[in-house]
């Protein structure tokens, strides 16, 4: 089973355990990570990946 949850929020998380996070930009993925990407994008907001992101 699976399914794809979109979400600009990590408190959903505390909910639903991801086994995988990806970043999308301007229709694009700009990182990919594991359930730890969640918890850096909590801390550190997106602005950090638009800065990196060659787009």
């Amino acid at each position: 089973r699976a399914f794809i949850l979109v979400t600009h929020y990590q408190r959903i998380l505390n909910y639903v355990k991801p086994d995988y996070v990806h970043v999308l930009y301007h229709g694009k993925f700009v990182k990919s990570g594991g359930p730890e990407l969640a918890q850096e994008l909590e801390e550190k907001g997106y602005d950090w990946l638009r800065e990196t992101a060659a787009v």
